[in-house]
């Protein structure tokens, strides 16, 4: 078992920045790779960013890239992901997610095992 707990959700305005943090805890040494998801009302969970445990590649959807960064400390077990240039369309609950099954960053919901509860980002124009 992972327990995962995400943090650092809150409202910003249009513009701003926020960091989220993840914190797992368990059998964190069969964890493979970390992502991050985020499901607007209404709309399936999607992904966002995603890191190795160990080499700390990333990957990034699209619609983030260039302006949120994945990182991880893997001395304190944390994922991080800081969020700049927040737009309206960025408001979700995100999730963190752990992946077990494979050494490579999944970019869709259903290869990852463990799930944080979420956390609350939103963004006001």
């Amino acid at each position: 078992q992972v327990q995962l707990v995400e943090s650092g959700g809150g409202l910003v305005q249009a513009g701003g920045s926020l960091r989220l943090s993840c914190a797992a805890s368990g059998r964190t040494f069969s964890v493979n790779a970390m992502g991050w998801f985020r499901q607007a009302p209404g709309k399936e969970r999607e992904y966002v960013a995603g890191i190795t445990w160990s080499g700390g590649s990333t990957y990034y959807a699209d619609s983030v890239k260039g302006r949120f960064t994945i990182s991880r400390d893997n001395a304190k077990k944390m994922v991080y992901l800081k969020m700049n240039g927040l737009k309206p369309g960025d408001t979700a609950v995100y999730y963190c997610a752990a992946r077990l099954r494979d050494v490579r960053v999944g970019l869709t919901r259903n290869e990852y095992d463990y799930w944080g509860q979420g956390t609350q980002v939103t963004v006001s124009s």
